[in-house]
């Protein structure tokens, strides 16, 4: 009988913020793969949750994923979790989804907080339509994305991204040069003690962490304003 991979969605920030079901899971299974094994063990040490656990990352040679296909292969249950939030959302587990699905392994997921649905209510924006970039590239790749959301806006008005807070500033500049003072959301340390969101235009927030920032950051971009433009210049 083959075994199971689980992905587990961990909390964001707060500890508590993680499921009852996530919690019985990781009693059960025979091997935790981790992103990073020291944030992950964080976790289970707040829960009193003892298991074998092994790090897995976009560095992990393919001897290392043989041998978790063979221990799949032999009925395990192993279960992945990313540093934090969902599996496979900008992270490496996307490898071991896929070797799974090629060798016939069931694959189970444990839903969990997200950043990005987690800023995208937080900010008041309508959801029902949205384009997640990932992490934001940096300078002429940036540049050019930018440059891309101004042009092809037709199909959604929000986009989301997370950003370092050693390049927000750059960011916030260059959205300001090539998309324009539109509106924008920052939610800074999402669920954690100091979170913080700030809320108004891409100039406004320039002015606003100008003096620097700090923790994980997730940005949204509302270009709604540049689509009614061009639709009033259409008609």
């Amino acid at each position: 009988m083959q075994g199971k991979l689980i992905l587990i969605g961990t909390p964001i920030g707060n500890i508590e913020d993680i499921s009852l079901r996530a919690l019985k899971v990781l009693k059960e299974v025979d091997l935790i793969l981790s992103e990073d094994t020291r944030r992950t063990l964080k976790l289970l040490n707040y829960y009193s949750i003892s298991k074998p656990i092994d790090s897995f990352n976009e560095h992990s040679s393919m001897k290392k994923k043989e041998k978790i296909l063979e221990r799949l292969k032999n009925g395990e249950k192993i279960a992945y979790v990313s540093d934090a939030g969902m599996p496979v959302i900008s992270d490496p587990g996307t490898d071991l989804v896929n070797m799974c699905h090629e060798n016939d392994i069931e694959v189970d997921i444990i839903p969990g907080p997200s950043a990005v649905l987690t800023a995208l209510a937080a900010s008041g924006y309508y959801g029902n339509r949205f384009l997640f970039l990932g992490f934001m590239p940096r300078d002429k790749k940036r540049r050019r994305l930018l440059r891309k959301i101004k042009e092809g806006i037709e199909l959604t008005d929000i986009f989301i991204f997370f950003e370092s807070p050693e390049r927000l500033i750059k960011t916030l500049k260059d959205i300001l040069n090539i998309v324009g003072d539109i509106e924008i959301f920052v939610a800074r340390e999402l669920t954690k003690k100091f979170q913080e969101f700030f809320k108004g235009f891409v100039s406004e927030a320039i002015e606003y962490f100008e003096n620097g920032v700090k923790g994980e950051i997730t940005v949204i971009l509302n270009t709604s304003k540049i689509r009614d433009e061009k639709i009033k210049k259409n008609d």
